[in-house]
């Protein structure tokens, strides 16, 4: 058995990658990042600053919820510095390959998650009505809105995936660690049921197979990004059960009810459109690239 299990290993894989090790690193990455960036936002003039675009007092500390990721980048950094991890940080350059993924991504997280706002309109689970543009806010909101996403994308997709490819020959390893951990972070949302966590799951195999296909992080991370920003900024809808205090429409919440395409207590990503959507993606980009393995294993010729 242990000869078996030992054929599932790379062949020099450190301490940190074993999959107990690399949960415990990726949790303090969550938490200790949480708290950090919790002290950034109000040691930084970040209230300040948002100060510049409202005078709205809920929606500058609203926007600071979304900021307080900043503490997971800089623990991903931290952590990534040390010269065994840094062809994860590598991951993050930017190019013309990261690029063409981050409109890719926008693109990808506008389109799936404006399906299922739409159907809610059409079916009536949702009433929207038009509250107010604001330039300034709405690019700010796409920056911490970025942040935010980016950091479980940071955590997930590309430290804790990247910790297990190196471990494990196999890439379903790290397919199923990421996506579970993924899961698991939002499991004390607002309005969290079973079916709302199997939903998030299945966004992160979609995640995780650009990671896996396209080898580009920031297709993950803006896919992410626009999901996010689509259903909480621009349409006012709860982002996995928590509502914006800024919206370019905003939900009528006593209208809204549950349906195919909306849940009332979780949102859009708890109904059962969210999760046919994304498995859409999902067999859509298996297809595009079938007979296509990984596009870069990043640890294959490493010792």
């Amino acid at each position: 058995m242990k000869e078996k299990i030992r054929s599932w290993l790379r062949p020099s894989g450190k301490k940190t990658d074993i999959i107990i090790v690399a949960l415990i690193l990726a949790t303090v990455m969550v938490f200790a990042g949480d708290l950090l960036g919790y002290y950034a936002a109000r040691v930084i003039p970040f209230k300040a600053a948002v100060a510049l675009l409202t005078p709205n007092e809920d929606i500058n500390e609203f926007a600071s919820l979304y900021y307080e990721f900043i503490g997971i980048w800089v623990f991903f950094f931290l952590f990534c510095i040390v010269k065994y991890n840094r062809p994860i940080m590598a991951k993050l350059a930017i190019n013309k390959k990261a690029l063409k993924g981050m409109l890719i991504g926008a693109l990808l997280g506008f389109g799936t998650n404006g399906i299922c706002i739409l159907g809610a309109a059409i079916m009536g689970d949702i009433k929207l009505s038009f509250s107010e543009i604001n330039p300034g806010l709405i690019i700010f909101f796409i920056i911490v809105v970025c942040i935010q996403s980016g950091a479980e994308e940071l955590c997930d997709r590309i430290y804790l995936y990247q910790k297990m490819r190196r471990r494990f020959k196999s890439p379903a390893v790290a397919f199923i660690v990421n996506c579970l951990f993924f899961t698991s972070m939002h499991a004390f949302n607002p309005g969290v049921t079973l079916y709302s966590l199997f939903s998030i799951f299945v966004v992160a195999v979609l995640y995780t197979f650009l990671i896996y296909y396209y080898d580009n992080a920031w297709m993950a991370i803006m896919t992410h990004t626009f999901w996010n920003f689509t259903q909480n900024i621009l349409f006012g809808l709860p982002n996995s059960g928590i509502v914006s205090q800024y919206s370019v429409f905003k939900l009528e919440a006593a209208s809204a009810r549950d349906g195919f395409f909306y849940s009332a207590a979780f949102g859009v990503e708890g109904s059962y459109a969210a999760v046919i959507v994304n498995i859409i993606c999902i067999v859509v980009i298996i297809l595009l690239n079938r007979g296509k393995g990984e596009k870069n294993d990043t640890w294959a010729s490493v010792s």
